[in-house]
């Protein structure tokens, strides 16, 4: 199948917004309206509780995840050069898809958890040595945006020293990965450094109309 038409259709499957249309169909709200404004599985967790915060994530992880194995309909050789790159570059498109979704408005989240199913698709080890740190930042810490950047983080030096990755493409799809997480979450960084930075609240169920105040 052509490349572009492969990019295009990675893209598409990264705009689906599972945030918004699990707020919109199940909650009855628009999960840009509330809290941090982001269409993504943290914003979700904070708002409608664990339960609509898993699916969300799974469902954005499920996107890349997906847009990575369009690359067996590509003509390149598996394991090769460029289908290693083919895979980047739709792993990226389907973030992208998910941080300007086509479906809603342009307005969707930071991209975590679908970059997450990218790494998944393309090198699970990789995948699972990252959650093992999220998870444990995530422990001892109750910050997302800590656990996201910490992740990140770990992702070039696990990458370069741990498992001695030598595609080059991988290598600085790593390096770029770790900058921009921490380029994008420079609001996060500011508001944990002072102190007013949002824990997760797990286990919360979600508040109901009837709830008392």
């Amino acid at each position: 199948m052509n490349i572009a038409i492969l990019l295009i259709l990675a893209y598409l499957i990264g705009s689906i917004p599972t945030a918004v249309w699990v707020s919109k169909w199940v909650y009855g709200i628009d999960i840009r309206e509330h809290g941090s404004g982001n269409a993504g599985a943290t914003n979700t967790f904070r708002i409608l509780g664990t339960k609509a915060g898993c699916g969300v994530m799974l469902g954005d992880m499920l996107k890349g995840f997906l847009a990575v194995k369009l690359s067996i309909l590509s003509p390149f050789v598996w394991t090769s050069e460029p289908f290693v790159n083919l895979q980047i570059f739709l792993g990226l498109a389907a973030v992208v898809g998910h941080i300007f979704p086509i479906w809603a408005e342009f307005r969707g989240g930071k991209g975590i958890a679908t970059l997450f199913g990218m790494i998944l698709s393309i090198q699970p080890l990789v995948a699972v040595s990252l959650v093992a740190v999220f998870v444990m930042m995530l422990f001892l810490t109750r910050y997302v945006s800590l656990s996201s950047i910490t992740a990140s983080i770990a992702f070039p030096l696990l990458i370069l020293f741990i498992f001695n990755e030598h595609e080059i493409g991988y290598r600085l799809f790593a390096i770029s990965t770790a900058f921009l997480v921490v380029l994008t979450h420079h609001k996060n960084i500011s508001r944990l450094i002072s102190g007013n930075e949002n824990k997760v609240p797990f286990f919360r169920k979600r508040r109901t109309r009837g709830d008392r105040d």
